[in-house]
């Protein structure tokens, strides 16, 4: 459990709704002990912080982070989209990049166009009735 101490509920939060939250900047505030992490919401522990458990280990297969992937207009030619994604592959897969974007709390996962299309309908799948239930509350 973490206790903090704050002027009112907004001054806690406000740094996470002006992008002050960032994982760059709750790993800092973990390493110095200002706040102490419970869980990690993804599928597998950070490097960075090998002892803080996945929620999945207690909720099995849970996972919720943030992701991004590349589209192209639709009519875009296979040979270019094949092109381009073995091009961001090989870039994603780079050493030097991984190790950038890991004290970011970015850690890449190349995918085909295939793997991608997939990934993005489970995700769409998985949080619906989440954003359904949302929506029925602000009624």
């Amino acid at each position: 459990m973490i206790a903090t101490q704050t002027r009112s509920e907004h001054s806690f939060f406000h740094p996470l709704l002006v992008g002050d939250g960032s994982y760059s900047g709750v790993a800092g505030a973990a390493r110095s002990g200002s706040i102490k992490l419970i869980a990690v919401a993804s599928a597998k522990r950070l490097a960075e912080f090998p002892d803080v458990p996945t929620v999945a280990e207690t909720i099995p297969g849970f996972q919720a982070t943030g992701w991004g992937v590349l589209v192209a207009p639709v009519g875009t030619s296979e040979a270019i989209i094949d092109k381009i994604s073995q091009d961001l592959r090989t870039v994603s897969l780079d050493p030097e990049l991984q190790k950038k974007l890991a004290p970011l709390g970015s850690y890449t996962n190349p995918m085909s166009p295939a793997e991608a299309t997939a990934f993005v309908h489970r995700q769409q799948q998985t949080w619906q009735p989440v954003l359904d239930e949302i929506a029925k509350n602000e009624r």
